[in-house]
């Protein structure tokens, strides 16, 4: 072997072990690096992290929850939920939980607020918004409803709202809402006939008034009288003046059916239905005397009165009463009767020669053309007219005539002349019906 091949040869053999040294140190270094990561990475807690519903777990040398959550790039919000709080330790295996918060929109009676939780229920979201409800209210979704933030919650507060159910009054509350629905609301039912004093599409607004008139139809049966009708016939037979029945009238009587319309228990229409006769009246009929009378002078001779009709009835007035004294003599007076039915009148005097009087009696006598007859007025219900009288002072006399004011106990004595009626004044005398 050359000295050339030798030098050749033994270079090969150093760089041989050369190279084997550094793939020795090599092989020891990485081996040490493998043994530090190991014993590194054996040292580190293991941290169970549930984000947002989702799980992972995360090995950390993070001595506390803020650090790891640093680490991890999570930055936690003031409404957020986390479950232990920044400064809590990492000292082993921690489970973590953190949920992000979500932005939610309400609108309360159409104004717009919002509120940031990690709640999912109606009822949380508007406590988180300081949104107070009562039951009254009206929540859209129900309370106990879960919602996400694209969920628009709706509240309508309540208000007082009267109701007048006939005549009924009571405080309710309610939302915006029509009338129809606002009876449903508070199971108000109508009958056909009943009424609401509102468009049953008016919304109810706060302050509103709902009058509810409660109509009804009723039968109402009443009986009534029926007037009798009145019948008059000349009779010959009786005095001219006076009336006799010859038949009672009687009173019929009516059965009437009425359809009577109530609003809220009062009578607002009546409209007659039908009629039925229970009982037909009777007429009554009544005899008018026509008679005339025939009556004596004072001094006893008989003088037929001419009895024409009259135009109009004697006016018997009562003379005024006067204290001047005349001279004219009393009448001629007669003997009182022995037996008769009597009794004290106030008499007064009068004359047919007044101003507008006829001179013809109630009974048709003409005192003008026989001034000597004695005649009285007399009120026909006490002294039926023609009735023959006796009066104290004035002699035998017939019931002849009428006068307005002459009712009761009262008569007025004919005078011939105007003095002696003045004269005779206003005076308490006994009377006689003789027949």
């Amino acid at each position: 072997m050359t000295k050339e091949e030798e030098d050749n040869n033994y270079s090969t053999i150093k760089a041989s072990k050369k190279k084997s040294l550094i793939i020795t140190l090599a092989t020891v270094l990485m081996f040490a690096a493998v043994m530090v990561f190991a014993i590194y990475e054996g040292t580190k807690n293991t941290v169970t992290m549930i984000a947002n519903g989702e799980k992972e777990e995360v090995k950390t040398h993070a001595e506390t929850v803020g650090a790891f959550l640093a680490e991890q790039e999570i930055k936690v919000g003031q409404d957020d939920y986390l479950s232990h709080t920044a400064e809590a330790s990492i000292d082993k295996d921690i489970v973590i939980e953190w949920t992000e918060a979500d932005q939610f929109t309400i609108t309360v009676d159409g104004k717009p607020t919002s509120a940031w939780t990690t709640s999912t229920t109606v009822e949380d979201i508007l406590a988180k918004a300081d949104v107070e409800i009562t039951e009254h209210d009206k929540v859209t979704p129900a309370l106990n409803e879960e919602v996400d933030a694209n969920t628009a919650i709706s509240v309508e507060k309540a208000y007082e709202v009267t109701i007048l159910d006939g005549l009924e009054e009571k405080k309710v509350w309610s939302t915006s809402t029509t009338v129809a629905d606002f009876l449903k609301q508070h199971k108000i039912t109508l009958s056909d006939l009943d009424r609401v004093e509102k468009d049953m599409d008016e919304l109810i607004l706060p302050g509103s008034e709902v009058k509810v008139v409660r109509v009804e139809k009723v039968t109402d049966v009443v009986e009534d009288s029926v007037k009798f009708a009145k019948e008059t016939k000349k009779d010959s037979s009786l005095l001219k003046g006076s009336e006799k029945v010859v038949q009672k009238g009687e009173e019929g009587l009516v059965e009437k059916t009425y359809e009577v319309v109530m609003e809220n228990g009062k009578e607002v229409k009546r409209e007659l239905k039908g009629e039925k006769v229970i009982k037909e009246a009777k007429k009554q009929v009544v005899a008018v005397g026509t008679k005339t009378v025939v009556a004596s002078v004072s001094r006893g001779t008989d003088t037929k009165a001419a009895a024409p009709a009259p135009k109009k009835a004697a006016a018997s007035q009562p003379a005024a009463t006067s204290t001047k004294t005349t001279k004219t003599a009393a009448p001629a007076q007669s003997s009182e009767p022995s037996s008769s039915r009597e009794f004290y009148v106030s008499a007064t005097a009068y004359t047919a020669s007044c101003t507008g009087c006829s001179g013809i009696t109630a009974t048709g006598i003409n005192l003008l053309a026989n001034p000597h007859l004695k005649v009285i007025a007399v009120d026909p219900s006490v002294i039926p007219l023609g009735s023959k009288v006796w009066v104290e002072g004035y002699g035998h006399a017939i019931a002849g005539d009428t006068g307005g004011a002459i009712k009761g106990n009262k008569i007025d004595i004919f005078m011939p002349d105007r003095s002696a009626a003045l004269a005779f004044g206003r005076k308490q005398v006994k009377i006689k019906i003789l027949d």
